[in-house]
């Protein structure tokens, strides 16, 4: 068996898919105007300059702050009741034809992303992915976050969940493939033997000419309601 395997921000949407939901937790109350404003300064740099492994730590530090005593079951309501209307327009069209083309060849289709699960397992519902790896949070007794990670989907922990989903579901990664942006992302590409660069940062696109590997460009969001347009 093959598997397909999408980096979620940047790879499949046009923007980081927390700081898209950022105006509706700020509506309802999760988090104040000014922590807004910084994660909206901090959605340019990262789509001008890309992300690190220290900006990706820092990253991952200020969301475990700020999301902290943050209750799982209404963030996940608020995901589910929005993401339609907020995520879905952000979906590369060209990512949707990727994900139709690998289902039509037999593939299992999978998300992987450093965002929480909370929002990649619903969104890999709508374009119709097998299923969701991403980063999980620790809750306490009231299922309120802790601040702290159970899971980081990120930089070589994406290539360790690759390899044991692989392991567990029978899929050949020698003929699997995988797309993503960011130099961080270079374990999982180079976990598979299809690795493709998607708009890369100025890092992974030097590694990816270097490397030889296959560079995509994709840049018109639409629905994924689209492709079922006539």
């Amino acid at each position: 068996m093959r598997a397909a395997f999408f980096d979620l921000d940047k790879t499949v949407i046009a923007k980081a898919s927390v700081v898209a939901l950022g105006p509706q937790l700020h509506a309802r109350g999760f988090i104040r105007r000014r922590t807004l404003a910084r994660a909206v300064f901090a959605q340019v740099m990262f789509l001008w300059f890309g992300a690190d492994q220290n900006k990706m730590e820092k990253i991952r530090r200020d969301m475990l702050k700020v999301g902290k005593g943050w209750n799982r079951g209404e963030v996940r309501t608020l995901v589910q009741e929005t993401l339609h209307d907020v995520i879905e327009p952000l979906i590369y069209r060209e990512a949707l034809e990727l994900i139709d083309y690998h289902r039509a060849q037999g593939d299992e289709v999978w998300i992987v992303s450093s965002s929480p699960i909370e929002i990649v397992e619903p969104f890999a519902d709508i374009i119709g992915a097998n299923g969701a790896i991403a980063s999980r949070a620790q809750v306490d007794d009231l299922d309120r976050y802790t601040g702290e990670l159970e899971f980081f989907c990120q930089g070589p922990n994406k290539a360790t969940a690759i390899r044991e989903l692989a392991a567990a579901r029978g899929i050949d990664l020698t003929e699997s493939s995988a797309y993503s942006d960011s130099e961080t992302d270079v374990p999982m590409l180079e976990v598979v033997g299809h690795p493709y660069a998607v708009n890369p940062d100025r890092p992974l696109a030097k590694i990816a000419h270097d490397r030889e590997w296959p560079t995509l460009v994709f840049d018109h969001p639409v629905r994924a309601s689209s492709r079922r347009a006539p």
